[in-house]
């Protein structure tokens, strides 16, 4: 008797996602690895459309199913809005992760207060926005992951104390909501990466050799690496990790 050969459905069949700022970077990383492993794949994004136009024209293309959406992160409505219109489209939401970001480096003396508020509404305001729309449309065997930065625990240069601030406030807003979240079934986790190989921090940059130096293995990351953790811990694989801030640094930190 000759069996039949069947191929395993992808990984995340079935489940829909949101990611914020996914549009390049990281973030486009993350959200071409949840469709290549079968979720449906909402963005936003703030600026960058034909970037977001061509990410979901790739994915579509390739027979995966995506979606952009325009929003400015430190715009609560705005972030909320696009959450809910993700779920309405997509029928359904089971991942979120929080990868919208800024970093705005400056000296004590001169850094002015719009960035501070900036910085604290985009990096931290949003992700318990984001979180707290995205969880009404959960349940159980929801995940969320926050993208924060290994600054959270290591700066080593001058002029980036409200960047590594608003890292480390993400560090205890992680492990807070996921109190909150797991008795509904939902975990949060809160991933760090170093220095990562974008159009924003390259590997060639004028500031690369110095983060090398700092490090234990002396490169930058692929974004693709930082999407494989994610994946993982949005997996069913990773239902017992909650709470937890994991560095994927090269040992920056260490």
């Amino acid at each position: 008797m000759t069996a039949s050969a069947t191929s395993p459905s992808p990984i995340l069949a079935g489940k829909a996602a949101f990611v914020t700022g996914g549009s390049r970077g990281i973030g486009a990383a993350i959200v071409r690895r949840l469709a290549r492993d079968g979720a449906a794949v909402a963005f936003s994004y703030a600026g960058s459309q034909a970037a977001a136009l061509a990410l979901t024209t790739e994915i579509e293309g390739a027979g995966g199913r995506a979606l952009a959406v325009q929003a400015d992160s430190a715009d609560a409505d705005a972030l909320r809005a696009a959450i809910d219109r993700a779920a309405a489209q997509l029928g359904r939401l089971d991942i979120l992760v929080n990868n919208a970001g800024v970093a705005v480096m400056g000296e004590l003396d001169s850094f002015r207060l719009e960035d501070l508020d900036r910085t604290l509404d985009v990096n931290v305001r949003a992700v318990f926005v984001a979180v707290q729309a995205a969880a009404r449309h959960m349940g159980q065997g929801g995940r969320i992951v926050n993208i924060g930065s290994t600054n959270a625990e290591r700066m080593p240069w001058a002029g980036g104390a409200v960047y590594a601030m608003s890292k480390a406030a993400i560090v205890g807003l992680t492990r807070g909501l996921a109190r909150d979240l797991g008795p509904r079934g939902i975990t949060i986790n809160n991933v760090q990466p170093g220095p990562v190989n974008t159009d924003m921090n390259p590997a060639d940059g004028p500031m690369a050799a110095g983060m090398h130096g700092l490090m234990a293995i002396d490169r930058h990351a692929h974004p693709d690496e930082i999407a494989a953790m994610v994946a993982y811990l949005v997996g069913p694989e990773a239902g017992m990790v909650t709470g937890g801030s994991l560095l994927i640094d090269g040992g920056f930190a260490a």
